[in-house]
């Protein structure tokens, strides 16, 4: 008995440590946030209702902005403002932008996988970076070059879709595309086959795989208030993080010592064609434009390979996914692909078709890209971004912001916003893109999909090229249904809106 009595004593005193920790914390939280003061924003919650929602977070988000525009979730020692008002989003993405910037705590959290790469930083070295590739961006070489690897990497999508058809087989739309956009980026990056969607490369297939876990990991340390210890302790997630970490690392400085080796070949035989973003960086620091260490590449290097890859296979399995739903749709794009092409028969070889998808032709498809963007419009790439103020502030919408506040802008939620995109801002509609059949655009700010602002993404019309091209020969040689026609998707929730399971496809030949 009185074994039994010391233990519920224990329990008890630790139940009471546990509520009265519980209660500290939420002073200190609540503590001199002015809640209640109209001049700030409403107060709905702490930072810790996001994992009660974590699964379907975005939708949480987007339910809260139906009826408060902007909004605050409360943290320890600081603010965290979500808001879908255009005004407020234009005011710290443009018109005050240096008082605006990722700040020590996004730092803290994405530091481990992304370092020092152009998403992370601010100041200097994002000028410095954003300096360089703005130019590469902007060369004609890169062009032609990423232009010859997407149509090349669409032919072999084909072939490996032909495979599954012909055997009858439910493949993963989402994975396929991801690694052949892992192919391509890395082509065009950093001048490495990596053979990914062919499935040739293990390791290729092992970074892909662990960079995406690692993207999940780290964006559940904003909603984890422990991952920081749990980082110390090396436990949990946090290890399996750390481990990813080293595969990664591991991975890309093999690709950087070998485009080094490459690259003084290439000087000693006077070879003076880089068309790869990698050797075009490695030659700027050759001229001492720019200090790269090894470090600082991998970081880089990371960088373009989430832009290059999330950015054109998370619309991409969006986009196939809502045509499955739509087929209508699917058929005006598929008779526009034939209109604009002048091939009414699916009997072209596949080499033949992607060689004539160029330039011009891209440029003729306004229901294809009316299409891709109103995929973006309701499935971003990037569903929630934001900035710290370095400095007080007032946002347009009249709410104010106190130094290290946080100001997150919804991108997933704006979407669904009826206050900005009308009544049938949830349906999906191409035809709000076309003006005459002609492709209009919005406002940066409205349609954040691409960022805005002086961060602006750089690979914006790279990025459409790749989807218009990939996109155009698949629904060229096939129709796609769904494994079942009534299933939906979802997304998981981490830093890119990835389909969570996937998308099962079947693909039925054209005849």
């Amino acid at each position: 008995m009185e074994v039994l009595h010391t233990m519920l004593t224990f329990i008890s005193f630790s139940f009471l440590a546990i509520f009265l920790a519980i209660c500290f914390i939420m002073i200190i939280i609540f503590k001199g946030k002015s809640i209640g003061d109209p001049k700030y924003a409403p107060v709905k919650g702490t930072v810790f209702n996001q994992l009660f929602y974590f699964k379907k977070l975005h939708d949480y988000h987007a339910q809260m902005a139906k009826t408060h525009p902007t909004y605050r979730l409360l943290a320890l020692n600081h603010s965290e403002l979500y808001t879908i008002d255009v005004r407020n989003i234009e005011h710290i993405l443009k018109t005050n932008f240096d008082k605006y910037s990722k700040g020590k705590y996004n730092k803290d959290v994405m530091t481990d996988l992304f370092g020092e790469g152009i998403f992370v930083v601010d100041g200097d070295k994002w000028k410095q970076q954003r300096k360089v590739a703005s130019y590469e961006f902007s060369t004609r070489v890169l062009r032609d070059f990423s232009c010859s690897v997407f149509r090349k990497n669409a032919a072999k999508l084909v072939r490996v879709i032909s495979e599954f058809s012909r055997e009858g087989l439910v493949f993963d739309m989402q994975d396929l595309l991801m690694r052949s956009a892992l192919d391509s980026i890395f082509k065009v990056g950093f001048g490495t086959e990596l053979n990914c969607l062919e499935g040739s490369s293990k390791e290729g297939t092992e970074f892909m795989k662990a960079f995406d876990e690692s993207n999940a990991l780290t964006y559940w340390r904003y909603v984890d208030p422990i991952w920081s210890l749990k980082r110390f302790l090396n436990i949990g997630g946090e290890a399996k993080l750390k481990h990813n970490v080293k595969l990664i690392d591991d991975f890309v400085n093999g690709v950087i010592k070998t485009k080094k080796a490459q690259l003084e070949l290439e000087i000693q035989q006077d070879s003076n064609v880089k068309e790869d973003i990698l050797s075009r960086f490695l030659m700027e620091s050759k001229k001492g434009q720019i200090n790269m260490t090894d470090k600082y590449l991998r970081d880089i290097i990371l960088s373009f390979m989430i832009a290059g890859k999330d950015t054109t296979a998370n619309p991409l399995s969006w986009f196939f996914y809502m045509l499955c739903k739509n087929p209508l749709v699917e058929d005006k794009i598929v008779q526009e692909v034939k209109d604009v092409t002048c091939s009414h028969t699916s009997e072209h070889n596949i080499d033949e078709f992607v060689t004539n998808l160029t330039d011009v032709v891209l440029d003729k498809m306004h229901y294809l890209h009316a299409t891709l963007t109103e995929t973006l419009r309701l499935y971003p790439v990037v569903p929630v971004d934001g900035r710290t103020t370095e400095t007080s502030d007032v946002l347009p919408d009249g709410h104010k912001l106190e130094k290290g506040d946080g100001v997150n802008y919804l991108s997933y939620a704006m979407g669904r916003m009826s206050s900005i995109w009308g009544d049938d801002a949830e349906e999906f509609r191409p035809e709000r893109w076309l003006n005459n059949g002609i492709f209009q655009p919005e406002s940066p700010f409205k349609f954040i999909a691409f960022h805005a602002g002086p961060r602006m993404c750089l690979g914006k019309d790279f990025a459409f090229r790749q989807m218009k091209i990939i996109a155009m020969t698949l629904l060229y040689f096939f129709r796609f249904k769904l494994k079942n026609g009534t299933q939906n998707v979802t997304y998981k929730v981490m830093f890119t809106l990835h389909l969570n399971n996937g998308l099962p496809l079947c693909a039925i030949p054209k005849p």
